[in-house]
């Protein structure tokens, strides 16, 4: 399955301190913990003696370092997975066989990503994060019961606005979606040229303007928007902002989702910022889960489609020429 041989986010890199940490990710229950050096591992959840879930134990302090403690019978194992102790048999040394199933994992944008196959491999690019003027902030999570594809096309979905969002990135008197450009790219596709009229296109908003965005698929799971406002509807000299969307598949018809905001706003709190953002999504929520299925059909007759909709069908293609199952049907 392709989607086990990319990074996927799964947890906010401050949520893995001094304990282990539970998470799922496609279908897999995962441990994360912090070694010695600080760095993150990810584990699958279960001990190989008796099938516990490690992510009930401990981390503790052992020779050369630290290891994971399974809750159960106390075995420990060490950095890299292998068992360094049971205690039940203070003198046996346990043989290479004797090993915890160990994930790929690194920290970035704030999160912890972790691939459950292969090596080598990009993260979702997210150009806004090098640029020193704009301030990073993550949104989120938000535990969502739908499929990643439907929260991806959403995402690049604008003719929502008006309903969904309406009063904040959208109006009904003005919901007509000019034509725009799309093409591809090597891991997904760009969107430019694409407008919106919105009452209040960021929190920096002070009147309704015209806002220019433009998208990009950056990988299967994980998009990036770019939104340039007026400036005189803003008050901030040339005030744009970015907003990755970074979904963990969980299952099949479960996410986690997280956004993560470069902007020029200095002036705000982070909680400022993020209710904004909340209010945003949690329009969002409640019809992302009501749509049936709640997996992303491929076959595009399975719903209907029109030009407003170039973006989606773009990318409901894309899936299926990368061969993407998890989340998907056809």
């Amino acid at each position: 399955m392709i989607e086990k041989k990319l990074w996927h986010p799964v947890a906010l890199a401050d949520e893995v301190v001094d304990a282990p940490l539970a998470a799922r990710l496609l279908g897999e229950n995962l441990v994360l913990w912090r070694d010695a050096a600080g760095a993150v591992q990810a584990w699958a959840d279960r001990c190989p003696h008796r099938g516990a879930q490690l992510s009930l134990g401990r981390v503790v302090s052992c020779e050369g370092g630290t290891a994971l403690e399974c809750p159960y019978h106390g075995w420990r194992f060490a950095t890299g997975g292998q068992c360094a102790h049971v205690p039940a048999l203070p003198e046996f040394v346990p043989p290479a066989t004797h090993r915890t199933t160990v994930h790929a994992a690194q920290e970035a944008h704030g999160l912890v990503w972790v691939r459950l196959q292969g090596e080598g491999g990009a993260l979702p690019v997210f150009a806004a994060e090098h640029d020193a003027q704009l301030r990073k902030l993550n949104c989120g999570p938000y535990e969502v019961e739908t499929s990643a594809p439907r929260l991806v096309e959403n995402f690049l979905d604008m003719a929502h606005f008006g309903f969904v969002h309406e009063g904040w990135l959208g109006a009904r008197e003005t919901t007509a979606i000019d034509d725009h450009r799309v093409e591809a790219t090597p891991e997904g596709l760009l969107a430019t040229g694409c407008k919106a009229w919105q009452p209040q296109s960021t929190i920096n908003s002070t009147t309704p303007a015209q806002v220019e965005y433009s998208y990009e698929v950056t990988a299967p799971y994980a998009a990036v928007l770019t939104k340039i406002p007026e400036a005189a509807s803003v008050g901030i000299d040339g005030y744009q902002e970015s907003i990755a969307l970074f979904i963990c598949p969980v299952d099949a018809e479960c996410s986690r989702v997280w956004f993560r905001l470069a902007t020029a706003d200095f002036a705000r709190d982070d909680a400022a910022l993020r209710a904004f953002q909340d209010t945003i999504f949690l329009q969002d929520k409640p019809v992302l889960e009501s749509q049936q299925p709640k997996r992303l059909p491929l076959d595009l007759r399975a719903e209907l489609h029109t030009a407003a909709d170039k973006a989606s069908s773009f990318y409901r293609r894309h899936l299926l020429a990368r061969g993407i199952t998890f989340g998907v049907c056809r």
